[in-house]
């Protein structure tokens, strides 16, 4: 199995977005049985939260998963999200960023 280059852009993303003075924000699929968001504000199976180090306690960018706590509602939750679970990443002040396939890929092999 090839390794995933989402972890390490979305990492990247959210330093650079960080740096520039802008908010990271990441669309999740919470389709995804292992996602834990607080459920309340999901809408059509997708929940929009942002990542900015203001608004996040903890925030871990692993290869598998990403997760933190943050309030919601002056209630602290634990937020889990896994990488393939993450459709995108973008900075809220202007909707620049980067999108993710989720679905997977045929495994097909060149013919001589």
């Amino acid at each position: 199995m090839m390794l995933s280059i989402a972890p390490y852009l979305i990492r990247a993303y959210h330093e650079w977005t960080e740096d520039a003075k802008l908010t990271p924000h990441i669309l999740v699929d919470c389709t995804y049985s292992s996602v834990i968001v607080p459920k309340q504000f999901i809408q059509q199976n997708k929940i929009v939260l942002n990542i900015a180090s203001n608004a996040t306690h903890n925030l871990i960018i692993n290869n598998d998963n990403l997760s933190f706590k943050a309030r919601f509602s002056k209630k602290l939750i634990n937020i889990f999200v896994p990488i393939n679970a993450i459709n995108s990443i973008y900075a809220s002040e202007n909707g620049k960023g980067m999108f993710f396939e989720t679905e997977e890929k045929p495994n097909l092999k060149l013919l001589d």
